[in-house]
């Protein structure tokens, strides 16, 4: 009897997702007696789920298959899935490739930066059954498992939030996200309701055979409610203010899990929902949508970090403009624009990732996150300094890294979109992007002058870097910051053309699970994607092209700050008398510390906009109640718009 290797990789899937609940199980009952068998058993954890996910390389990205795995056998009989399942196409297995390497990542960097911390089996326990949970959620292949993973993923990021709760604002950052985060899973929760009220299945892939022929309003209400469920769990506008209240307390680790990790579950999610389960994004409405609710989250998130003086919170107003990025493009209905969007949300995690890591360096070193109090660190932690700079060019879009990458074929896909269209909204949707990215490079700017660079404060002058096994982490992700960047193509090849060809292929997705011909026989055709032209990232012409571009949106940006002159107010007037920085020149001789705030180093700018500013200001009220309010004005707009253009 022969050992057969090929059947027995189908068992990978449950095996990488149920070894880190099992880590999480294993953990607590053994944590508390030896903190060495602990975290030998939290990295085995995490080590055999890597392996077991790189494993599935070869045969689902290289050889195009799809593993199902029925729990418990249940098969599908007489057309009709009855049972839970996994389903492992080339899209699902990329965002499990991202979730896999963040979470190593992220566990070995806890080892050494919440060495000091108490009651780490709980950390270590709940870290790993949010790691098992996201991984579970992008595997999945019903809708009722999705769901559970959502309950649990949830939940532990909000004891994970809160669990340095001696921090200010621990506990009120975690009841907010659990909260909001609460109305989120709510309104997933009554999506699925309804779509089994009408096709009496939750398997993925037969909801996706029988929606096509559906006809219902209640169907049209299931898509808004499960589109706003998982928006809210990328933290897309207007749930982007929970992200900066989880950033700034959360541990940088799990600061890591929730940039890099969840919020790509819920644009798997939006991936699923519109290419897979609704086949609708041919739609213009559906287009407009998506791609406007990407836009807003762009735009609106990288202008409020520069109202931030706390190094995490503005990292997290950062990091959903990044994930505005991978909607925008998602929403466009290309197969350019999917691979864009694939592209750019692994280069989010992996760079912002990297700066989360960094900042939490700085803060486990000098114990504050205060960019006003901050300066001069490149001199104690060089190496640091180094890591953030190789992340804040990578977010910012410069060349060679992996953000330079993405960001040029997202530019791309929209100015193509535009051009196949002929409708100004995609000229817009580009422009912005443009300005986005201008926007990013000067708030980064700022964080770099904060933070590392200009004089050292005092207080810091005993500040040492932090230890070897924290930067091995930021090492690595430094690393897969610059290697996509200097070879795009390969990455386009064998990452990014299998994962795409998957989102777009709903009739393959639905026969890998239901049987060959299920798809036909429903009316859904096939549609896979045989190839699309990139402009080549390196060509002088592409060049020349984006720098005029970048100048263009730097007027863009100069001139919508109003034609009004600048007025010197009463309040600089007075601070002229005992601050030198309003002068005509920089003095500050005579002071021992003379930083330049971060809120300072774009004070024109932001006065030509204070009046947006302003309104913004008083919309991030910090209340709960308004933020819950937003959520539900999101559903109902939603609702509306999907009656009446659907």
């Amino acid at each position: 009897m022969t050992f057969d290797f090929s059947n027995f990789i189908n068992n990978f899937p449950i095996l990488a997702i149920m070894s880190l609940f099992l880590g999480a199980f294993i953990s607590s009952l053994v944590g508390r007696h030896n903190a060495k068998v602990r975290n030998t058993v939290v990295f085995l954890a995490m080590l055999v789920s890597l392996v077991l996910i790189l494993a599935l390389i070869q045969p689902v990205l290289l050889e195009g298959q799809v593993i199902n795995y029925w729990l418990g056998n249940w098969e599908p009989v007489e057309g009709w899935a009855i049972g839970n399942s996994l389903e492992v196409d080339a899209l699902s297995l990329f965002f499990a490739l991202i979730v896999v390497v963040a979470v190593f990542v992220s566990g070995v960097y806890s080892f050494f930066y919440m060495s000091h911390d108490d009651s780490l089996v709980n950390y270590y326990t709940l870290f790993l059954m949010l790691s098992g949970s996201v991984l579970g959620l992008v595997l999945s292949g019903d809708l009722f498992n999705m769901f559970v993973m959502i309950e649990i993923m949830t939940f532990t990021a909000v004891a994970l939030t809160a669990f340095r709760n001696h921090y200010e604002g621990a506990l009120e950052g975690a009841f907010k996200y659990l909260v909001v985060g609460s109305l989120g899973s709510t309104s997933v929760l009554i999506g699925i309701a309804l779509l089994y009220s009408q096709l009496h299945t939750l398997n993925l892939a037969q909801i996706a055979s029988l929606l096509p022929t559906a006809s219902s309003p209640v169907i049209l209400i299931a898509f808004a409610f499960l589109f706003v469920g998982f928006g809210s769990k990328a933290f897309l506008f207007p749930f982007h203010p929970l992200a900066a209240d989880a950033h700034a307390v959360a541990p940088a680790s799990i600061s890591l899990m929730i940039s890099g990790v969840l919020t790509k579950c819920g644009v798997y999610g939006i991936i699923r929902l519109c290419y897979c389960l609704y086949q609708n994004m041919d739609q213009p409405f559906v287009q407009y949508f998506v791609t406007g609710v990407g836009v807003i989250s762009m735009f609106v998130c990288v202008t409020m970090a520069f109202n931030q003086h706390n190094f995490k919170r503005l990292l997290a107003f950062h990091s959903i403009s990044q994930v505005g990025y991978v909607i925008t493009v998602i929403g466009l209905g290309s197969a350019l624009g999917m691979s864009a969007g694939l592209f750019h949300a692994m280069n989010h995690t992996i760079f912002k990732g990297l700066l989360f890591l960094t900042a939490g360096a700085v803060q486990h070193a000098t114990g504050s996150l205060d960019l006003d109090e901050l300066g001069g660190l490149s001199k104690k932690m060089p190496g640091t300094c180094a890591l953030f700079l190789i992340g804040a060019a990578s977010i910012s879009g410069l060349p060679p890294f992996n953000g330079f990458a993405s960001k040029w074929m997202i530019y791309q896909a929209t100015f193509q979109k535009a051009g196949e269209t002929g409708n100004f909204f995609f000229v817009v949707v580009c422009v912005a992007a443009l300005i986005t990215s201008v926007l990013t490079l000067a708030s980064f700017i700022k964080v770099a002058q904060s933070v590392f660079f200009g004089q050292l404060n005092p207080k810091f002058a005993h500040t040492r870097e932090v230890s070897l096994g924290m930067r091995i982490p930021m090492w690595i992700l430094a690393a897969l910051c610059i290697l996509p960047g200097l070879f795009p193509d390969q990455v386009q090849q064998w990452l990014l053309t299998p994962a795409t060809q998957a989102a777009t292929n709903a009739s393959g997705y639905i026969d890998a699970a239901m049987g060959t011909g299920y798809a036909a026989a429903h009316g859904v055709e096939s549609s896979l994607v045989s190839g699309f032209s990139l402009s080549g990232a390196w060509q002088p012409v592409m060049w020349l092209l984006l720098l005029i571009s970048v100048t263009l949106a730097v007027c863009i940006v100069a001139l919508l700050g109003g034609d009004e002159k600048a007025t010197v107010t009463s309040q600089i007037a007075a601070d002229t008398d005992t601050d030198p920085k309003y002068d005509s020149f920089f003095s500050g001789e005579a002071s021992v510390y003379s930083q330049v705030g971060g809120s300072d180093l774009f004070w024109g700018f932001k006065h030509n906009w204070r009046h947006y500013f302003s309104f913004m200001h008083n919309w991030h009220s910090g209340v709960v109640n308004d933020y819950t309010l937003y959520g539900a004005a999101a559903m109902a707009v939603a609702l509306v718009l999907c009656v009446i253009f659907l």
